[in-house]
């Protein structure tokens, strides 16, 4: 019997053993990308993004009034996914240029008055990329819903440079895979 009772309580913790290595890896799988992979792709990276913005001030130091009509409408590369430029007068802060969800409204508004959903003056950090050499890069995080239903703040960066008379940026969502994942279980 003593032989039966070792064999029982080893299938015991080998079942044990068996059950959380199958949830740990259940768990990894969920997160890694491949679980995501049908949203690969879906969402602007950093990279796209400081591409984009590189494109930007060459089609500004080109023709800026051409430009910022591109910019404007989506035209000509500038409104891939959800990444859009964004210019205002490196004089006043007034933004000149932007193609995103709610550009409507910020045309025309001072960048350096932005706020972030913790009350973090982004848009003045962002203006400050108007004060250094042309082609250096200002990187500025912030907390900022994203268009459509979502409404919870997710985390943005952007890229700023000099082009010009202007200050021009692109950012893009940081955090994307685990919008992608809420927005698809809600």
């Amino acid at each position: 019997m003593t032989t039966f009772a070792r064999v029982a309580l080893n299938k015991k913790k080998s079942i044990a053993d068996l059950l959380i290595i199958a949830m740990t890896s259940a768990g990894v799988l969920m997160l890694s990308p491949v679980a995501f992979a049908q949203n690969e792709g879906e969402f602007g990276t950093a990279d796209e993004a400081k591409a984009m913005l590189l494109k930007v001030v060459a089609a500004v130091k080109a023709d800026e009034n051409k430009a910022l009509d591109m910019f404007n409408r989506g035209q000509g590369g500038f409104l891939d996914r959800d990444l859009y430029p964004f210019c205002a007068k490196a004089s006043d802060g007034k933004i000149v240029a932007m193609n995103g969800p709610n550009a409507s409204r910020l045309l025309g508004q001072d960048i350096r008055t932005f706020k972030d959903s913790n009350g973090k003056t982004f848009g003045l950090a962002q203006f400050a990329a108007a004060q250094r050499a042309e082609g250096q890069l200002t990187e500025v995080s912030y907390l900022v819903p994203n268009s459509g239903a979502h409404t919870t703040p997710l985390l943005k960066t952007s890229f700023t440079t000099k082009a010009g008379d202007l200050v021009c940026g692109v950012g893009y969502y940081a955090g994307t895979t685990y919008w992608a994942f809420e927005n698809r279980s809600g």
